[in-house]
């Protein structure tokens, strides 16, 4: 189990920052992912200059954004059970993870004409991964009551940051031939990997801290 990160110091945070942003340019977003950020700490990530920040639990999500609200831009990036988008939609800009057809039909009841999401795609394969398969994706995009401004995906962990291309690579195209404008991948092992090949969003964690 991950534990919670302490000891958050906003300086060097901010240092992480702009040597991450040196390499991404100012056109892609760097989000925090701040599921393992507590409550208290994520002062010192606005100290530090990030302005985007992702969760991945409607509750965490809640408590954090009642505390620090509009210090802030919110998305969700977590597993999207179809019970929490009625309290998702309103606290967040863009949910990256819609992935089934029950959180489409919640999406149907709670969401309106500003409501922009991204789906996530399973393109390893792997048994029990989140995600659509990329050849039942033209037909799941028709049936998504709300806008959807591009994709997400996340390949199959490994210490080998070149393993991931031919993912983000896949996704970039996917995203292409759809007129996608947004792309969720890279993530602390190989945003370096989801820049080279055209991510617009990379989230972040422990290389934002360590």
């Amino acid at each position: 189990m991950v534990e919670p990160v302490t000891n958050l110091d906003s300086r060097r945070v901010r240092t992480n920052l702009e040597e991450i942003r040196a390499t991404t340019g100012p056109d892609i977003e760097i989000l925090a992912a701040t599921k393992y950020v507590r409550t208290d700490d994520m002062g010192a990530l606005a100290e530090a200059g990030i302005t985007l920040v992702g969760e991945n639990r409607l509750q965490d999500l809640e408590g954090k954004r009642g505390r620090w609200g509009d210090r802030f831009t919110w998305d969700f990036i977590g597993n999207l059970q179809s019970r929490k988008v009625k309290g998702v939609l309103p606290l967040v800009r863009l949910i990256h993870s819609v992935a089934t057809d029950s959180v489409l039909d919640q999406l149907g009841k709670h969401g309106n004409p500003a409501t922009e999401v991204l789906v996530e795609v399973n393109l390893s394969g792997e048994e029990g991964k989140g995600g659509v398969e990329p050849e039942k994706l033209d037909r799941f995009i028709e049936r998504c009551p709300v806008r959807v401004s591009g994709l997400m995906t996340m390949p199959p962990f490994t210490e080998d940051p070149e393993a991931s291309r031919p993912y983000f690579a896949r996704l970039a195209e996917l995203a292409s031939e759809r007129g996608l404008e947004r792309l969720s991948m890279g993530t602390s092992q190989d945003w370096q990997v989801a820049v080279e090949e055209g991510t617009t969003i990379v989230r972040l964690g422990s290389i934002l801290w360590a």
